[in-house]
């Protein structure tokens, strides 16, 4: 792991789709409210030409645009940018450390993906666990390498799971990293227009790296389908091509 010469916080996850990015913006929130200077740094994500993605800068949309960012990329920046924070990227990670120090925040955020462990050496590490998928939390690497080393475990998602689920994963917690704080969090599901869900017939598109190397079923639009009272739910698992034109064809409105 790079060091900082800033203090970090690294938020990363046991799984893919366990609510990492959302806790990573809970906390830049919550530091900014106290009046720090924060930095974010995001797990690697680009494509194409790595030579000229060697570090990358967002502070505005026109930045996406300069780094001709896929929709995978501006989904993690995005929302960064609309908070007026500044979200580093690339391929050098100890460049990106370095161009991140010259701002000279109070602290950097380092914002893991894909399950992985912080490539920086953090001060403070979050890790967050899905009840969802209760037992992922030392049964896959790299994520349980972030079980057990975790100063802070962050149960998500409690508002949709079961009890038993929740239990199972905060014993294990407390046996693999009985240091560990636990935090007791929710993620409820928020959507436009949501009477327009009521009664319907829904096709759930998810979230693809949730479902694929994530290992769910289902991912938060079928629970959104779910808790909004929809008819009938479309079998949310990915699909073949040709199962999702059939099925496109099937509901597509006169």
């Amino acid at each position: 792991m790079v060091k900082s010469t800033k203090p970090l916080i690294a938020v990363v996850a046991v799984r893919t789709g366990c609510g990492k990015s959302q806790t990573t913006r809970k906390v830049l929130d919550i530091l900014r409210e106290m009046g720090k200077k924060v930095i974010s740094i995001r797990h690697p994500m680009p494509y194409g030409d790595l030579v000229k993605q060697k570090v990358q800068r967002f502070a505005d949309y026109s930045d996406l645009d300069k780094n001709d960012c896929t929709i995978e990329e501006r989904e993690e920046y995005e929302p960064h940018i609309d908070r007026k924070a500044v979200i580093y990227a690339g391929v050098d990670y100890e460049a990106i450390l370095r161009e991140a120090e010259k701002e000279n925040p109070d602290v950097i955020i380092w914002d893991g993906g894909n399950n992985d462990f912080p490539f920086y050496k953090p001060d403070l590490w979050i890790t967050v666990v899905d009840p969802h998928r209760a037992g992922h939390e030392y049964t896959y690497y790299p994520g349980t390498v972030n079980t057990l080393a975790a100063d802070v475990v962050v149960i998500n998602k409690e508002d949709t799971a079961d009890n038993a689920d929740i239990q199972k994963v905060r014993e294990k917690v407390q046996e693999l990293n009985p240091d560990a704080i636990i935090i007791d969090a929710a993620s409820p599901i928020f959507v436009e227009n949501y009477e327009s869900i009521k009664g319907k017939k829904v096709l759930v598109v998810e979230d693809g790296p949730t479902l694929t190397h994530g290992g769910m079923k289902y991912g938060a639009g079928y629970v959104a389908a779910k808790k909004f009272g929809a008819g009938e739910i479309i079998d949310p698992r990915p699909f073949a091509v040709g199962s999702i034109v059939s099925t496109y064809k099937k509901i597509q409105p006169p």
